[in-house]
């Protein structure tokens, strides 16, 4: 079984290729098919844009198709980033771009109003059915970015129960808490079901 992911993103392809470790299904992504029309993320939530991607790409594809979006929401700003979260700075910017941006508009902000959450919402879908998962990370936004590991916004999110952020923390902890370990270890067991019963039927 071939499973195209929804992403061109290498950090989020390593992800989530952790997550589904071992299942009997071949991954590809998003790079694999350079001339595939992109996704128009129109929608007005992360459930929206998510079954939009997973939609556009299994019919351009016609392979069994997980997308995923997701973003980070700060409650002092009102819910910023949000969907613009990979776009924050701008439609080009990188990762360092949009954290500078972030701690700027937060500079000031004390501790205790910096609270914030990572949300993730998944769709696969094989044509016929769509699944959707979710997850979501609370935690707060640190002063500056501390640490190298990860992508995004690890570098100054700091997750509930912890001191210090994603970014240090590194892959084997985030991978065991974050947004998407909960989304995507629910899709996991979707995939597995999946698999059992064409076995059964075969």
């Amino acid at each position: 079984m071939k499973l195209l992911l929804g992403t061109s993103n290498s950090g989020k392809v390593r992800e989530i290729s952790r997550f589904l470790k071992n299942l009997p299904v071949e991954i590809v992504s998003l790079k694999e098919f350079p001339d595939m029309t992109p996704a128009l993320e129109t929608g007005k939530s992360f459930l929206a844009n998510a079954r939009i991607k997973a939609l556009t790409y299994y019919r351009q594809s016609n392979l069994l198709t997980l997308a995923e979006d997701s973003g980070l929401q700060v409650d002092c700003l009102d819910g910023m980033p949000g969907l613009l979260s990979a776009r924050f700075a701008g439609e080009e910017a990188s990762d360092r771009e949009n954290v500078a941006k972030l701690l700027r508009l937060m500079k000031g902000v004390k501790v205790e109003k910096r609270k914030a959450r990572f949300v993730c919402v998944t769709a696969l879908t094989n044509g016929r059915r769509i699944w959707i998962t979710s997850g979501k990370c609370e935690g707060r936004i640190a002063s500056r970015p501390l640490g190298s590991s990860g992508f995004g916004y690890d570098p100054i999110f700091i997750p509930s129960g912890y001191k210090t952020t994603f970014a240090r923390l590194g892959a084997n902890v985030k991978n065991s808490i974050s947004h998407r370990a909960q989304a995507f270890c629910k899709v996991r067991r979707v995939i597995e079901k999946m698999i059992a019963t064409e076995s059964g039927s075969s």
